[in-house]
């Protein structure tokens, strides 16, 4: 039977501690921004479908009274505003629900 031989104190390494840097801010101002520019592409997103939809209202007023000339550039705006709104709301359908599952989670 081989026994373990013994370790001497110059055998060990000593473990360094691992020091945390300060936050000097830079962090949370970069998290910030992120988040600035989450908010700006969303609200850059919504201005862009409330342009679509009153153009397509305009669009529609003008066919009504016969400003108009070509309808078809009316049904092209229309469907092109319906797409961006359907696509607006299941975006948002689909954050309300991973908000609703973050919620739910057990801490």
């Amino acid at each position: 039977m081989a026994l373990i031989p013994p370790v001497g104190a110059a055998m060990v390494t000593p473990i360094q501690p691992t020091t945390v840097a300060p936050t000097t801010g830079v962090e949370s101002a970069g998290a910030a921004a992120r988040s600035d520019s989450f908010g700006a592409a969303v609200n850059r997103a919504l201005d862009t479908l409330n342009t679509q939809q009153l153009n397509a209202d305009q669009m529609a007023r003008d066919a009504a009274t016969g400003k108009l000339q070509n309808v078809e550039d009316y049904l092209l705006t229309a469907a092109e505003a319906q797409l961006s709104t359907q696509l607006t709301v299941a975006v948002r359908n689909r954050a309300v629900e991973a908000f609703n599952e973050i919620m739910r989670m057990q801490v």
